[in-house]
């Protein structure tokens, strides 16, 4: 499981666009968003922490990786 905390991360519509980018990138990914604790936790069998950084990155958002 890759943790990063994502911390303008503010509404439902963050969520969205940052699930909707990680499932481009791998359609399988478990990806769970929260705006409460501003962390973003996903589990796939292709993505490395790079790739899910770079998709979260390129949606807009800003990430720090652990």
């Amino acid at each position: 499981m890759l943790t990063f905390h994502v911390p303008d991360i503010s509404c439902q519509h963050c969520v969205a666009a940052i699930t909707e980018a990680l499932h481009a990138a791998d359609a399988a990914a478990k990806v769970q968003v929260s705006t409460e604790t501003k962390e973003v936790r996903v589990e796939s069998a292709q993505l490395d922490e790079e790739a899910a950084a770079l998709a979260i990155a390129e949606a807009g958002y800003t990430v720090q990786i652990g």
